[in-house]
């Protein structure tokens, strides 16, 4: 991706204000954009030991409705998760640990058995068809690895991105909902993943082979998860690092806040996420694409940025943590710009529920990216527009807080459409 300098033309026709005097108090603000982040990771962490749960349940008993239930704890696992999306890009403790639990695409060759139309390896990954599962050992780097138990350090320090190719995703959602769907071959057309629950069965019920294999990957990566967000729930807690970062110096702080509602609004999500998918009209693209989530999977992610601006963020048991904003910044110095802020959230809002509604009435985002299909063309752009569009009005708010260093991340989708065919 490409990074956008506030700095630059984009802004600099934009009057720059005196630095205000603001009656909200900044620390304020910063505390309640932790305290979300906080509860955030807390509901990612306690929804993944629910799927914890599922997976254990799945292994010991193999059946149609073991494996239905470890999906559904999947899907309302990511519920959370996707909200938090929004603490990258400013938060480097965040962006740095990320690869770990939501890496995305995956050659997903190198954890399972695939269809003969996946391919071998290449010669950008010559693992991608490694196929953890059924080699107990294998070559890499000219060494010999014992992969005789699948456990949650081979995955992280062996596995995950080996041979520094970041398709080489071995742990986090992607690679356990690879292991609970299986690969989506439908393309375009409407159906997710349909992997079978004898995947995990005993003796002879087992299909595919090394079921007793299969289940222990799954394992290993589901404990794995919940360390990781164990860890990161940690970090924004009262004494985290995370917290401690942020705290001690108010205008990084909010610098920090706004790039991550930027860098996630526009190149991430509009461009990396969505307007790269449709202009390649390629499902391989999706964010959840092996379990047809994707519609959550936006959905979440925009819903994340409004909590970052409004300053509120309602828990998976209703509660809701709220407290001083951005919002309130902003309406001290611009009311029209926080009116305007509001409204462009609102609007994204709108156009990624209408995508998630169509999803959800058999209208599945692989289709929406089918060559030619004009209505999922309109959805999908809908919710590009709105999360470019809100950007803009993300970089006045910047200009408005007179602040330095917010650095939004850019896409060739959106900034240099030529470059993603060449």
């Amino acid at each position: 991706m490409t990074s956008h300098f506030l700095a630059g033309t984009a802004v600099a026709a934009l009057a720059t204000v005196a630095a205000p005097a603001f009656a909200a108090d900044k620390a304020e603000v910063l505390t309640t954009y932790a305290n979300i982040a906080h509860a955030k990771y807390q509901d990612s962490l306690e929804t993944a030991k629910t799927l914890q749960t599922a997976v254990d349940a799945l292994i010991a008993e193999p059946s149609a409705e073991a494996l239905e239930a470890a999906r559904k704890a999947w899907l309302a696992a990511r519920v959370p998760y996707q909200q938090s999306e929004v603490f990258r890009f400013g938060n480097a403790i965040v962006d740095d640990w990320e690869g770990k639990v939501n890496a995305w695409p995956l050659d997903e060759g190198l954890i399972d058995y695939v269809d003969a139309s996946y391919g071998g390896p290449t010669d950008e990954n010559t693992l991608a068809a490694l196929n953890i599962v059924a080699n107990p050992s294998f070559e890499l780097s000219g060494k010999s690895i014992d992969a005789s138990a699948i456990t949650p350090a081979l995955l992280e320090s062996t596995l995950h991105e080996a041979d520094g190719v970041e398709a080489n995703v071995a742990t986090g959602y992607h690679a356990i909902e690879f292991l609970l769907w299986g690969q989506d071959l439908n393309g375009t057309d409407h159906g997710a993943g349909s992997r079978a629950w004898t995947d995990y069965a005993a003796g002879e019920d087992c299909t595919n082979g090394n079921c007793d294999r299969r289940g222990e990957y799954l394992k290993a990566a589901t404990d794995l998860l919940l360390s990781d967000l164990e860890w990161m729930a940690a970090q924004w807690g009262t004494e985290g690092e995370a917290r401690g970062t942020l705290l001690s110096d108010e205008n990084a702080g909010i610098t920090a806040m706004l790039t991550g509602m930027g860098s996630l609004s526009y190149g991430e999500t509009a461009g990396e996420r969505m307007r790269l998918g449709l202009m390649l009209n390629d499902p391989e693209e999706e964010h959840d694409c092996f379990s047809d989530n994707t519609h959550n999977s936006h959905y979440y992610d925009g819903l994340g940025v409004q909590n970052v601006y409004l300053g509120e963020y309602i828990r998976t048991d209703g509660s809701m943590v709220s407290g001083a904003s951005l919002s309130d910044l902003v309406q001290e110095i611009d009311p029209a710009l926080d009116g305007e802020m509001r409204s462009k959230l609102s609007t994204t809002m709108r156009a990624l529920g209408q995508i998630k509604t169509a999803a959800e009435a058999g209208f599945s985002y692989d289709q929406m990216l089918e060559q030619g299909n004009e209505a999922g063309e309109a959805l999908v752009m809908g919710g590009v527009n709105g999360l470019v569009d809100q950007t803009r009005s993300i970089e006045r708010v910047v200009t408005a807080l007179d602040l330095d260093g917010v650095a939004i991340e850019g896409s060739d989708s959106l900034d240099n459409p030529t470059a993603v065919f060449q």
